[in-house]
């Protein structure tokens, strides 16, 4: 299901939100029939990236030469673009044929980009599907990278819904840090976070008055968190 479109709610969408969306509804509309026409005739990744860049420009309201670097470089390597706010690097984009599939072996090259530049945003696309990671690496840990966003605009949901969507990825939107509005909501919701909180003493101790309220039996704290990992929540979740 999509998420909610930024602006409802019940309030009122700030003016450049409103406009941004009535772009992004027009443009998507228009660019459907390109799409279409590059994925029919297996157009190849250079023909994608035309479009691409169209859709970055016209739809996303980058400027082309001001907030857009095409063949990035990156210690010697390439990343297809990296885009600029207020001239400081925030993404880098991938770019396959709009035919692909998208994979996430697709982010392996981008994403150590990504990590040596400090960037904390990739957007991967073809063209109809765009999405976009989030990557984090601290000091001595993993690189984690997260999907935050991802949005087919040829699929069956309404222009209203993509619109919304892609309204993350618009430059007003990245301006505003949007986009990482939405990824620690996602963060602070997700299974695994969910699960520390289930696990944490607050909750442990209320979840064990509730069951001695109930039952009259008073477990301990330990016998409650074994029962949860064992027994309530997926292994891999843990």
């Amino acid at each position: 299901m999509a998420e909610s479109p930024m602006g409802s709610g019940g309030h009122v969408a700030p003016k450049w939100e409103q406009v941004a969306l009535e772009t992004l509804r027009t443009r998507i509309r228009k660019f459907a029939g390109p799409l279409r026409e590059l994925v029919e005739r297996d157009a190849n990744e250079g023909d994608t990236r035309l479009l691409v860049t169209d859709m970055l420009c016209d739809a996303l309201g980058y400027d082309k030469y001001e907030d857009l670097t095409t063949e990035y470089a990156v210690r010697g390597e390439f990343a297809d673009y990296g885009v600029r706010i207020d001239k400081q690097m925030v993404a880098f984009v991938e770019v396959k044929r709009a035919a692909q599939n998208l994979k996430a072996a697709h982010l392996r090259q981008v994403e150590t980009y990504a990590v040596k530049e400090g960037i904390e945003w990739i957007i991967l696309t073809n063209g109809p599907v765009w999405r976009a990671y989030h990557v984090e690496a601290a000091t001595g840990a993993p690189v984690e990278t997260h999907l935050v966003l991802d949005v087919d605009l040829l699929d069956g949901s309404t222009v209203g819904d993509k619109a919304g969507q892609l309204l993350y990825l618009h430059k007003s939107a990245m301006k505003r840090e949007r986009i990482a509005e939405l990824w620690r909501q996602k963060a602070a919701t997700a299974p695994a976070a969910l699960v520390a909180v289930l696990l944490s003493e607050t909750v442990l101790d209320a979840a064990r008055k509730e069951v001695r309220r109930r039952s009259g039996y008073n477990p301990d704290l330990q016998s409650l968190a074994n029962t949860i990992r064992g027994e309530v929540v997926r292994g891999d979740l843990l």
